[in-house]
């Protein structure tokens, strides 16, 4: 199986200053490993250490509670891929619209998998506060999300 990679050349802007090409390939390269590549450990090595804030009230803060979610969900979707079809940066906040799905064989169906906005605050370049608004496309992920999505495992609020 391949991994997608996310080509920031296709989806950067050219009036983009050299600031928000950095912000947005700091969020890219991060999405990249942990979304696509599933290199869990490379992002522990890399991200650990810095806060990170989580506003999915689903997943615990600090970069260990993103990829002990991811982690226990690719264990029983191991095809899961995140295709970014726009990306929107604004000062210090860089904001994905994705579409997410399981199965390879549905890679670029727009009628499976979720529809995906996230949002992350960076400060210094670096990734430290994320929000998120995730909706099911097909029957299965919105029913995913209504047996799967109550468990709150951080206090911080949606906003």
């Amino acid at each position: 199986m391949q991994s997608p990679k996310i080509d920031i050349d296709k989806l950067g802007r050219p009036h983009w200053s050299d600031e928000a090409k950095n912000s947005a390939k700091a969020v890219l390269e991060f999405v990249q490993l942990l979304m696509n590549d599933h290199n869990f450990e490379e992002v522990l090595r890399r991200y650990t250490g810095s806060p990170y804030r989580q506003h999915n009230r689903n997943i615990a803060d600090g970069i260990q509670g993103v990829i002990k979610t991811v982690r226990d969900f690719v264990k029983t979707a191991p095809e899961f891929s995140y295709d970014v079809k726009q990306i929107y940066v604004d000062g210090e906040f860089v904001t994905l619209h994705s579409h997410a799905t399981l199965k390879e064989k549905h890679r670029g169906d727009d009628s499976q998998g979720l529809n995906i906005v996230d949002t992350w605050k960076l400060e210094d370049g670096r990734l430290v506060e994320h929000w998120d608004a995730i909706q099911g496309i097909d029957l299965s992920m919105r029913m995913y999300s209504l047996f799967f999505g109550g468990k709150v495992r951080n206090a911080n609020g949606v906003f």
